[in-house]
């Protein structure tokens, strides 16, 4: 799992505004019309089930029961008009739903 220098500038700030805040936790959950949704948080402590990655200084941890969903995938930060936010480069998504909110897998 990587950070583009967009959204490592993004985690950054996000980070330093949650106290206790050691690393971003990346997940999938089952969700959606396709399957799985990627779901973004902090992470105050890193448990024995964590896959912890470094990516332009940030800590990333993945529980392991999500990491075969993201493997090799790489978090950017878009802005489009008066959207922003985190998009997820998965080279494991099959398809998407049409809304773009949910995910199917190879």
């Amino acid at each position: 799992m990587t950070l583009t220098e967009r959204a490592a500038e993004h985690v950054k700030r996000f980070l330093s505004s949650h106290e206790g805040a050691k690393a971003l936790r990346v997940s999938v959950k089952p969700t959606g019309c396709s399957g799985f949704s990627y779901v973004v948080d902090t992470a105050d402590q890193i448990n024995d089930n964590d896959e912890v990655f470094e990516s332009r200084g940030i800590k990333i941890v993945v529980a392991d029961n999500s990491i075969k969903y993201l493997e090799g995938t790489e978090l950017d930060y878009v802005r489009e008009g008066i959207n922003e936010g985190f998009r997820f480069n998965n080279p494991n998504v099959a398809e998407t739903c049409g809304c773009g909110e949910s995910f199917t897998i190879e």
